[in-house]
């Protein structure tokens, strides 16, 4: 199986920053990222991801909810690792399509091969107004201004075949211009002339990556996605994402081995059940409820400031009509909520952990389980590791877990590549400009 990664300022749960062993400083030092990132790779994981937002949280009064900028962070990483992937987030509602192919062509370069693009359209509203836009564009804007940015970018990136950089001293030849193609792109939302201004990248492209779950987000992930982090809470509903997501590739002639599904998991581990509930009750009591409702409005819609959290939660409240349903994280609480009937304070705990991803609490061999059935029964090809704090919950997870999977057969003991192509087992792509070359050659021999 797949395991990257995934460093959230502190950790994933809401209150992670107030954990004893936390550090909320360090969440500013990059040496703090730096150790992070090494650990895992010495744990053999095939990425480390990082998460990213052009706006800053109306909750930050209670959270670590800033952002540093992911490719100035990975560009620090990579100077510290030599094999784990390097995996940013980046808008394509807030980006320029050459700026970004540069951005990432030239991670990719210099990491050896390692970069991959989480493709994000960006949901939050305000992002809007620190970028002169009189409003956020709608959910369908989005994915169809996504869908040209993206085309757009791997154009870029193939704009120079893999055989254009020549550097030959002896001829005085440094690239061979016949190989390097402008792209001529005229859109609806983009017009770019190129070839990008850098030779292709090592892994002739950055690894694809997406999250998204809402229709929009499965037809998007299908065409484009090498990789797709997910959020589910139930082995049912993680199956038939898993079998939409092969499907919906397999009819749009992608090989479906060539899509990772990705589910997050955040695990609370103890040596026992009872301790790891503790743990997690521990973490739980440090919450402050005004940032957990503010956090369910944001999923839900529904406003429940003023209703008593131990009473049960007022389900006819959750609008799952509008741009809020379509990201289906309102149908996720909703399952939640007719799966379970918690207390709004219980639904707040049950969210507090991973905004939504999974929360498994228990043994380190309960944990291995889990992932084992998902990862053996159709429902993910690896997980998006969410630990509840850092750096102890991945601590516990690297020493405790991965030495299990490892004895199933399950987890590698060592890197059999070095990019991260390599690592998730795929292929990598040719340019798509390389057969006009061969085109054109054949007619010159033809003349």
């Amino acid at each position: 199986m797949h395991l990257n990664l995934f460093i959230y300022p502190g950790g994933h749960h809401e209150a992670a920053w107030r954990h004893p062993d936390s550090d909320p400083a360090s969440v500013l030092d990059i040496g703090y990222y730096q150790r992070l990132a090494q650990r895992a790779e010495e744990a053999r994981f095939d990425a480390i991801f990082f998460a990213d937002g052009p706006a800053l949280a109306d909750n930050i009064r209670y959270a670590s909810r800033f952002r540093l900028e992911p490719l100035t962070w990975m560009s620090a990483i990579a100077a510290v690792t030599s094999r784990i992937g390097l995996i940013g987030t980046a808008s394509t509602t807030y980006y320029e399509p050459y700026n970004l192919a540069r951005l990432f062509a030239s991670l990719d370069h210099l990491s050896g091969g390692r970069a991959g693009w989480n493709i994000v359209t960006t949901g939050a509203p305000d992002a809007a107004y620190n970028f002169g836009l009189a409003e956020h564009p709608v959910h369908a804007e989005r994915y169809a201004r996504a869908d040209e940015f993206v085309d757009v970018v791997t154009k870029l990136w193939d704009s120079w075949e893999d055989e254009a950089y020549v550097a030959d001293a002896v001829s005085g030849v440094f690239a061979d211009t016949d190989r390097i193609h402008a792209i001529d792109h005229v859109g609806k939302h983009f017009s770019v002339a190129g070839p990008l201004n850098t030779a292709r990248s090592p892994q002739g492209r950055p690894v694809y990556v997406q999250a998204g779950s809402s229709d929009d987000g499965r037809g998007f992930a299908a065409r484009w996605a090498e990789a797709i982090f997910t959020a589910h809470q139930t082995l049912g509903n993680a199956q038939e994402f898993y079998r939409d997501i092969k499907d919906r590739a397999r009819r749009l002639g992608r090989p479906p081995q060539q899509v990772k599904v990705l589910p997050g998991i955040s695990p609370v581990i103890g040596s026992t059940v009872r301790e790891a509930e503790e743990r997690y009750e521990d973490l739980n009591a440090l919450t402050q409820p005004a940032y957990s409702l503010e956090q369910l409005y944001r999923l839900t819609g529904a406003d429940l400031s003023s209703y008593d959290l131990d009473g049960p939660f007022p389900r006819h409240l959750v609008d799952v009509r509008g741009d809020r349903a379509v990201s289906s994280r309102s149908q996720l609480v909703l399952d939640i909520v007719d799966r379970e009937q918690p207390t709004i304070r219980q639904l707040l705990h049950r969210l507090a952990g991973a905004r939504g991803h999974r929360v498994v609490v228990g043994t380190p061999e309960l944990i291995a389980d889990q992932m084992q059935e998902w990862y053996e029964n159709g429902a993910a090809d690896g997980f998006n590791v969410m630990p509840p704090w850092l750096s102890g919950g991945f601590e516990l997870f690297a020493d405790e877990v991965v030495p299990l999977l490892r004895r199933r057969g399950l987890f590698r003991y060592e890197y059999g590549g070095s990019t991260l192509r390599d690592h998730f087992g795929l292929t990598r792509p040719p340019s798509q400009y390389a057969a006009r070359y061969q085109r054109a050659v054949a007619v010159a021999k033809g003349a």
